[in-house]
């Protein structure tokens, strides 16, 4: 029982590591529920010919290519040199200001998911101390059952071994939102590199 507890403490320091005010996020980095352009954009700011160049077929298209974290970046720079080739630098902003809306709504529903992921891990966390208090329960009876006991430790194991693989698959799920921050920073460097 002593084994099991330690087992538990092991896995579940690292899902509620990170500092901040949100109970239900189990990421060491911090939550930040949504970027702003200025965080990753170091070219002109979007105006009112931005906002209506967004809409165009063309860059919404291309915006929705690039940001596919599937296309490699090279892929991507590449893509971008050969629309600035023909874009005016007001075009080059739209496109840059697609791309960022597709990716930070991308983002913030993976935040919401993961924040949704982190508290499905503590209801296990309480489930499975249940499960060991009353299982512990059951052994200090007085005539205990031991078929109830097998079924019941059988029962925490499968919870134990669920919990298990969920922590393991955090740093992953974790990592999501940064590898997205890091690709809207990157594209937008490369489209403000063709910006006159």
């Amino acid at each position: 029982m002593i084994r099991l507890f330690l087992v538990l403490a092991v896995l579940a320091a690292p899902a509620w590591a990170a500092t901040g005010t949100d109970p239900d996020w189990p990421c060491i980095q911090r939550k930040q529920p949504h970027l702003s352009l200025g965080q990753v954009w170091t070219g002109p700011q979007p105006d009112e010919r931005t906002a209506e160049l967004v809409r165009d077929p063309q860059i919404a298209q291309l915006a929705a290519r690039l940001e596919q974290r599937r296309l490699p970046l090279e892929e991507a720079e590449a893509e971008i040199a050969a629309f600035a080739a023909e874009a005016d630098d007001a075009s080059l902003v739209a496109l840059m200001q697609a791309i960022f809306d597709k990716i930070e709504r991308d983002r913030s529903t993976i935040i919401a998911g993961i924040a949704r992921y982190g508290r499905s891990q503590v209801q296990m966390a309480d489930r499975i101390d249940e499960r060991r208090a009353k299982m512990a329960e059951q052994e200090a009876a007085a005539e205990p059952d031991f078929d109830a006991i097998d079924a019941a430790e059988e029962a925490l194991d499968w919870d134990i071994r669920i919990f298990t693989e969920r922590q393991q698959s955090l740093t992953y799920v974790c990592e999501t939102p940064v590898i997205l921050e890091q690709r809207v920073f990157a594209l937008g460097r490369a489209i403000a590199g063709h910006i006159e």
